[in-house]
C-alpha cells in the first residue's frame, strides 16, 4: 500500500472542494466563536458577499491541501497596498492535523504571496484560535499593530517575506 502524501495546489474559490472547505472552515471558527456548533443557515449567511472572488489572480490566490488525493485543508490570500499580502481562511480539517499539512499550506502561500510580488504577509485572528496563533508563531510571525479593524479581530501578525 502506497503512503499517504500532501499536495498542495490553488484552486478556485467555487469548486466542489474548495467550497467545501470553506464551509468547514467557517462552520470551525464560528461554531468556537459561538461556543456550539454553526447552523448550515448561519454558514450560509456567513459565507455570503464574504469577498473570496479577490482570492484569485491577479488580486489573490486560493490554495487547496490535499492528503491522499482528499480535500483536507485551505487558504487565501490577497494583495493590500505596499507590497503587503493578506493570509486568510487558513484552515485544515481536524482529522488531518498534526501530519504537516499546516507547515506544506503555510509555506505554500509564503511562495503565492512572493509570486505576486509580496515582500510582507500579514493577518489577523482572534485570541481563542490558539491553535491558528501557534501555527504563525512557529513559522516566524510576529505581533504587529493592527492594520484593519473587524468584529473578529483581535490580535494582528506580520512577517517579512
Amino acid at each position: 500500500m502506497a503512503a499517504m502524501t500532501w499536495s498542495l495546489a490553488p484552486e478556485a474559490v467555487d469548486t466542489p472542494d474548495a467550497t467545501a472547505l470553506r464551509r468547514a472552515y467557517y462552520g470551525d471558527v464560528a461554531g468556537r466563536y459561538w461556543g456550539r456548533p454553526a447552523t448550515e443557515a448561519e454558514v450560509d449567511e456567513g459565507l455570503a458577499d464574504d469577498g473570496v472572488a479577490a482570492l484569485a489572480a491577479p488580486t489573490g490566490a486560493f490554495l487547496v491541501a490535499r492528503y491522499g488525493g482528499e480535500a483536507a485543508g485551505c487558504g487565501g490570500l490577497l494583495l493590500l497596498d505596499g507590497g503587503r499580502a493578506e493570509l486568510t481562511r487558513v484552515f485544515l480539517r481536524h482529522a488531518f492535523r498534526g501530519r504537516g499539512g499546516a507547515d506544506l499550506l503555510m509555506a505554500g502561500l509564503e511562495d503565492a504571496a512572493r509570486a505576486l510580488g509580496a515582500r510582507r504577509t500579514v493577518l489577523n485572528t482572534r485570541l481563542d484560535l490558539v491553535e491558528a496563533r501557534a501555527l504563525y508563531v512557529r513559522h516566524g510571525y510576529g505581533e504587529i499593530p493592527a492594520y484593519c479593524s473587524g468584529p473578529y479581530m483581535e490580535i494582528w501578525y506580520g512577517k517579512e517575506l
